[in-house]
């Protein structure tokens, strides 16, 4: 499975040189076209329990830094 991430900046907010070095730190890769970041789950199946629990760990890394995010895990 895969979780991909979209980020909207705001001009207040951090660079996206920050925000890439936070999402890189939680094992995100850059990517390109309609997804920001992709997460490459090492199991085939993630549970509710798991995507809730990894959606707040992205939420902590970007706490503060005044973006919009969100995900889509297929």
């Amino acid at each position: 499975m895969k979780t991909y991430l979209t980020i909207t900046f705001n001009s207040e907010g951090s660079r996206p040189s920050e925000i890439k070095t936070q999402l890189m730190n939680l094992g995100f890769k850059a990517a390109k076209g309609s997804y920001d970041f992709v997460y490459e789950w090492d199991q085939k199946e993630v549970t509710i329990d798991e995507l809730v629990w990894f959606a707040d760990k992205i939420h902590t890394a970007l706490k503060h830094h005044n973006i919009l995010f969100s995900i889509d895990t297929i």
